[in-house]
């Protein structure tokens, strides 16, 4: 993984530098002062891994963090405030670190992040065999495509909803609207793909599913309408 450290204090980023130092396979690429710096080099390096304080003059972590736009690597927030713990989570990092940092909790956060990095691309596939493989806490699992409900794009994740549970995938619902078969899933709206034979009923412009109202943007009526066998 290739990790950019930014802060504004020299000594938090020389002891995130110390801790990052003991884990295998974690490359340290570089170093910032600002979220300005930051984002440039960004644009310029392939950075895996975000190691981002919050408060900082100029631009702050959550500001630069909603600026990366396609570029954002995985992001761990390291900060001396808790304050900004559910504004960040909303933002999905992987993980919210409070400093001084100990070696022990780095690691967790390392190891969240690298299952998210390990995943991206490549968290769900399609076999012949109408079933799926998702990645779920670093373990592959199948599920059946004919047992997927809807999809509901969440910020960088997709949540994959069955009749039992949902599974939140590090994806975007336009990869997984290319990889799930046509015929049978249909996306319906900027955030939600639906699976057809799954549709209970359409009320004042929404799809029934088991209890679920699914919102229909007027642009996928049209192509919805011919999807579906009316009588």
């Amino acid at each position: 993984m290739n990790c950019l450290i930014v802060d504004d204090n020299k000594l938090a980023r020389t002891a995130m530098k110390q801790l990052a130092s003991h884990v295998e396979q974690l490359h340290v690429t570089g170093e910032c002062s600002s979220a300005m710096e930051a984002y440039n080099l960004i644009q310029k390096e392939k950075i895996d891994l975000l190691l981002l304080d919050i408060e900082m003059p100029g631009m702050s972590g959550l500001e630069l963090t909603r600026n990366l736009g396609k570029k954002r690597p995985v992001i761990i927030f390291t900060t001396v405030n808790k304050d900004y713990a559910v504004e960040a989570f909303e933002l999905n990092v992987a993980d919210y670190l409070i400093k001084p940092v100990s070696p022990a909790r780095f690691i967790q956060a390392i190891e969240k992040a690298r299952e998210i990095i390990d995943s991206n691309n490549r968290e769900i596939q399609v076999s012949d065999t109408e079933f799926v493989f998702i990645r779920d806490n670093g373990i592959l699992k199948k599920i059946r495509t004919e047992d997927i409900l809807f999809l509901e794009a969440m910020g960088d994740y997709v949540k994959l909803y069955t009749a039992q549970k949902f599974h939140a995938i590090h994806t975007t619902l336009k990869a997984l609207e290319e990889k799930l078969p046509a015929n049978k899933f249909m996306r319906v709206h900027r955030s939600y793909m639906v699976a057809l034979d799954k549709i209970e009923s359409i009320e004042d412009g929404n799809i029934i599913i088991q209890k679920n109202a699914i919102p229909v943007a007027d642009t996928y009526k049209a192509a919805l309408n011919n999807k579906l066998n009316f009588l």
